[in-house]
């Protein structure tokens, strides 16, 4: 019972995951949702009571200053780096401009600035990062230690599917989140599993990113 617990349920969970983000069923707003729902379910399987601390929701790390302070500035700094220099320079490499199609309805428009705004801190922020970093980042980890050459597969690898994943918004899109989400992984990392602080970077991330759209800022 054990060893499926600890070995089999977490790659079935990881299959089941991919399986349902390519079938029909995973529609837009269910591509987290569901996927997150599933692993807090799968991790209080394996570690009952003590699950959100495995995923990195440790009471001892959730700081004030942290997600209100040191968290926006972070992603501030990244969203600056993602708009002036990777972007321009992936746009020139692939010769495609990003798509940002999906989210032409908030533009200048309050009702849906709101709505996606709670969406994505929700679905990206806590969703994303539950399943990218806590779960399936942690999980390799299990498996496969924190040695250099693992951590640098586990990083790249969670990174280009995580880009992957966004192919909505084109190759350059792809590939600029692929590299945003080594950006968080690493942080994860170095952090010491602070799940906290990524859903945090993550979340205000998404918003800057958001309101720039809203206010059409290029």
């Amino acid at each position: 019972m054990t060893t499926f617990k600890t070995k089999i349920l977490p790659i079935i969970t990881i299959l089941l995951i991919f399986m349902f983000w390519y079938s029909s069923l995973s529609v837009s707003y269910l591509v987290m949702i569901v996927p997150m729902l599933f692993v807090l379910l799968v991790s209080y399987v394996e570690f009952k009571s003590n699950f959100l601390k495995q995923l990195g929701f440790s009471s001892s790390n959730f700081n004030k200053k942290s997600i209100l302070i040191h968290a926006p500035l972070i992603a501030f700094t990244l969203f600056l780096i993602y708009y002036y220099v990777l972007l321009p320079l992936l746009t020139y490499i692939t010769n495609q401009p990003i798509d940002y199609s999906d989210f032409d309805a908030v533009k200048g428009n309050p009702v849906s600035l709101i709505f996606l705004l709670l969406f994505v801190w929700v679905s990206a922020a806590f969703g994303e990062e539950i399943v990218w970093r806590g779960y399936f980042m942690k999980q390799f980890v299990k498996f496969f230690g924190e040695g250099k050459i693992s951590m640098t597969i586990n990083i790249l690898l969670f990174g280009v599917l995580f880009g992957l994943m966004h192919s909505y918004q084109g190759i350059t899109g792809q590939l600029l989140t692929g590299i945003i989400g080594m950006i968080l992984s690493y942080i994860f990392y170095k952090k010491k599993y602070d799940l906290w602080l990524n859903v945090a970077i993550h979340g205000w991330f998404d918003t800057i990113a958001i309101l720039a759209l809203y206010f059409n800022l290029g």
